[in-house]
């Protein structure tokens, strides 16, 4: 089949996840009191009203947006980076919004002009989308936590994910910093998602971003941060995500994204000025997953689990203590008791012992998957 041919592509690409759930959610589902799926991070709180509000005060667009965005909602990011993130040295000309974060993570390498021969880092247990983006254009990856286990070779390219998905574990400052100078020392673009610095839950271990001074010493060359507000603040329907750092690399993405169209609709990015903006919001819906969060782990604890990192992110990396312990076995018990989570292994060959249960379901299935804990 020739390399244009209908289905190349999809034959470069690892298998979608999620599509070896079916077997277990089905299994779940048949569960006299209905499924919990806890095995995706997918908001299921209402929307905040400043959003919605926003959102409906701008309907009225019937022109293209542009792709840079629109200064109110470039300076409302940067005013978020600068109160949230603790980040100096940052202008609207280091800022770029993003439809999601998903696709910009996915489309980098190519955005980047990577191909075959070019060598990619992710972390050893990773959000598969690094890998997926470095399929498409034929890139080389390493799953790697060491900077010496990449060996001589030069990455174009090296992710960092703190908080972690799937772990929520959150790297020290003094990790960060190690990485940022090891990048800047060999001239390789540094790339840190950072889409759950505001689900953190240990107040002594608080994430920091990689534009924050500790770690970057004010100075943003060779990095960018990728933010989504999917997460704190119920936007994943809305796609609204936004990228931060070097401004000669954004300059670049800019000229990229300018020829492909790729520009986020106006209504969103008034949106997005409006959310970044207000914090109430945030706070209320950060109490109500650290209740869930709550529940979930004490549950998983007397069911004798064992929950790992988790300090932040919308999720519990958990396992039961064994010789034996394999993440399929793990995903098959809850589903017995009508819980569906996501298994280790889908993040890396380092996750076979483990699941991530995320608790981004309603206070009522939460609840329901409590009690079936419970009762063992």
């Amino acid at each position: 089949m020739p390399s244009h041919a209908p289905g190349a592509v999809s034959s470069r690409l690892p298998d979608f996840p999620w599509d070896k759930l079916t077997e277990h959610a089905a299994r779940a589902r048949s569960h006299a009191d209905g499924i919990v799926d806890l095995s995706i991070g997918t908001p299921v709180d209402p929307t905040p009203a400043v959003a919605q509000q926003a959102l409906c005060d701008a309907a009225d667009s019937p022109g293209y947006p542009i792709t840079i965005g629109r200064m109110e909602t470039r300076q409302a990011i940067v005013d978020w980076l600068v109160r949230t993130a603790g980040a100096t040295n940052i202008g609207v000309d280091g800022v770029l919004p993003l439809v999601g974060s998903k696709e910009f993570i996915g489309a980098l390498p190519m955005h980047l002009g990577l191909g075959p021969g070019d060598l990619i880092v992710q972390p050893a247990l990773a959000y598969p989308t690094y890998e997926v983006g470095a399929a498409l254009v034929g890139a080389e990856i390493i799953a790697s936590d060491s900077l010496t286990g990449i060996g001589p070779r030069r990455p174009k390219l090296l992710w960092l994910n703190s908080p972690s998905n799937p772990t929520g574990k959150v790297l020290p400052v003094a990790h960060l910093k190690k990485v940022v100078d090891w990048c800047r020392e060999r001239g390789v673009l540094l790339v840190s998602d950072e889409c759950y610095l505001e689900c953190a839950w240990d107040s002594d271990n608080l994430p920091v971003s990689v534009l924050h001074p500790d770690v970057c010493g004010g100075d943003h060359t060779g990095i960018l941060a990728v933010h989504s507000l999917s997460k704190r603040s119920n936007l994943a329907g809305y796609r609204c995500a936004f990228v931060a750092g070097d401004p000669e690399v954004v300059a670049e993405l800019l000229a990229v994204r300018k020829n492909l169209g790729l520009m986020m609709p106006e209504p969103q990015q008034r949106v997005m000025a409006a959310v970044l903006a207000d914090d109430d919001h945030v706070a209320e819906q950060h109490a109500r997953y650290a209740a869930r969060r709550r529940d979930l782990k004490a549950a998983l604890e007397a069911a004798g689990f064992t929950v790992e990192h988790s300090e932040a992110s919308l999720y519990l990396w958990t396992t039961r203590e064994s010789d034996d312990t394999d993440c399929w076995d793990l995903v098959s018990w809850f589903a017995e008791r009508g819980i569906l989570v996501a298994p280790g292994a889908f993040y890396g060959g380092a996750g076979s012992r483990h699941v991530r249960v995320a608790f981004t379901a309603t206070d009522e299935r939460v609840a329901a998957a409590v009690e079936r804990l419970r009762a063992g």
